[in-house]
């Protein structure tokens, strides 16, 4: 983007802040939309401009042309890793693709009227951690409603005792996942923002799954306080069903969730992976086929840095001043 097409910076913002948004603002048209959307305030007008670009230039114009005549990516809904229908869809979502897009709705559709959640030999396995994409998918591109609601029954059914979701359950899980969780969490905050069915209970099942996260750190044995997997403080874009602190965070300041003390752990693991030049690194991605490499490991991530920034501008109250993203 021109110098003299970005948007001025306001409150005098430490240099290092005030460099590193100008090269968020050299970025993709998806993170340009974000950073005005999510750093800048820009006006709602300014924002739907930008999204519209996602559509038409760069990593999410590049995947739409993968999408076949059938609605399908890869001649799959699920499988491949990480080319299927579920997949493409999951990374448009994340770049932030208009939720009117028609080709992106017929194939979150598709998924719907599929019961991809389904799983097993004769699909009596209800796979809660695919069932989080399919709702959230499906209510972010605006599906089918009775179909969706009907998915959103099945998810809020299988939340467990202790708050979150896991997709072993049926095969005797006690203790819920945090890869599912997050998963199922996500579905639910994107069916919440496109309708107020059954908002009452939508809600207490975010809280008392965020309640199982802040119980655990996001990444500690809430028993002995050990970290449960090393993979969980290390952060990629995109996350794929992968729990990481940083995306698990990302949703808290989504969904517009309270300060909880128990989170200043997983801040103070941000903070941590944060470079001297202000920005934070790629780190190394789960494997598989992609249709594209949007951010080389060991180089700075505009992804991750936009991510990081506003999971900082929340915890701190949402103040203005990027100075205070900290």
């Amino acid at each position: 983007m021109p110098l003299s097409a970005r948007p001025r910076l306001l409150v005098g913002p430490r240099m290092e802040n005030r460099r590193v948004i100008e090269w968020l603002l050299d970025g993709d048209p998806a993170i340009v939309f974000q950073v005005h959307r999510d750093l800048l305030d820009a006006s709602a007008a300014r924002c739907r401009a930008l999204q519209a670009r996602i559509a038409k230039e760069g990593w999410g114009a590049h995947l739409l042309a993968q999408r076949g005549r059938d609605g399908r990516w890869a001649h799959g809904l699920y499988d491949p890793k990480w080319t299927s229908t579920t997949y493409t869809l999951l990374e448009l979502r994340r770049l932030g693709l208009a939720q009117d897009n028609r080709l992106a709705t017929a194939s979150a559709n598709l998924l719907v009227s599929e019961r991809v959640w389904m799983r097993g030999r004769r699909e009596d396995y209800f796979e809660a951690c695919i069932a989080g994409f399919g709702l959230g998918l499906a209510s972010w591109f605006g599906s089918e409603t009775k179909a969706r609601d009907a998915l959103l029954a099945d998810v809020l059914e299988a939340q467990m005792p202790d708050g979150g979701w896991n997709c072993r359950r049926p095969r005797g899980a006690t203790h819920s996942s945090f890869h599912t969780t997050i998963n199922v969490l996500e579905g639910l905050h994107d069916h919440g923002q496109a309708t107020h069915a059954r908002r009452r209970e939508v809600n207490l099942a975010q809280e008392r799954a965020r309640e199982f996260f802040c119980a655990h750190h996001l990444y500690r044995s809430h028993r002995t306080g050990k970290v449960v997997d090393s993979k969980m403080t290390r952060i990629a874009f995109p996350p794929r069903w992968r729990h990481d602190v940083l995306r698990t965070l990302d949703y808290y300041r989504a969904a517009g969730a309270a300060r909880d003390e128990r989170l200043e752990d997983p801040i103070a693991v941000l903070r941590k992976a944060r470079e001297r030049d202000g920005r934070w690194l790629q780190q190394a991605p789960m494997a598989g086929q992609t249709w594209h490499t949007m951010e080389r490991v060991g180089q700075a991530s505009r992804w991750n840095t936009l991510r990081a920034l506003r999971v900082l501008r929340w915890w701190n109250g949402g103040n203005a001043d990027p100075a205070t993203w900290r």
